[in-house]
């Protein structure tokens, strides 16, 4: 099973820390980064460590609004976006891997926020992410 990486409370997971565990993929979240300053200037990108998880988190926020949350692990990061019902319909018609409707679709359980996730590892993969942006910003 895979293990989140940045799991030391005093190492701050700086550009330089990140680049030891996403290898390969930290062109993939150069870009990332680039494209949330760019295109979404608005949002802030805050890293904190979580001991319930033992474990540096990135929450990206919109004023007061999550609108994702990232983490570093072995050679990728993931993103989750967490939805409520009401952006089934966003969702079923979007271009988004017919993998990550489902997922969003029929979720485990009952629950009132149901997660998206995708893992990232190279620039193509970064695809889906501006479209769920625009997705969550239409439903905060």
């Amino acid at each position: 099973m895979f293990q989140p990486f940045l799991n030391d409370p005093d190492v701050f997971p700086s550009d330089s820390v990140l680049s030891r565990p996403l290898g390969r993929s930290k062109p993939a979240w150069d870009a990332f980064m680039s494209l949330l300053k760019n295109d979404y200037p608005q949002m802030s990108v805050d890293w904190r460590y979580y001991n319930d998880g033992k474990t540096w988190l990135c929450k990206v926020t919109q004023k007061a609004d999550t609108i994702f949350w990232m983490s570093a692990w072995d050679k990728f990061f993931k993103i989750s976006f967490y939805f409520t019902a009401k952006a089934e319909a966003a969702i079923s018609a979007s271009t988004l891997d017919p993998e990550l409707k489902y997922s969003f679709l029929h979720p485990k359980g009952k629950c009132s926020l149901r997660p998206v996730t995708t893992e990232v590892r190279k620039k193509t993969d970064l695809k889906p992410i501006k479209e769920l942006i625009e997705i969550k910003l239409k439903f905060k």
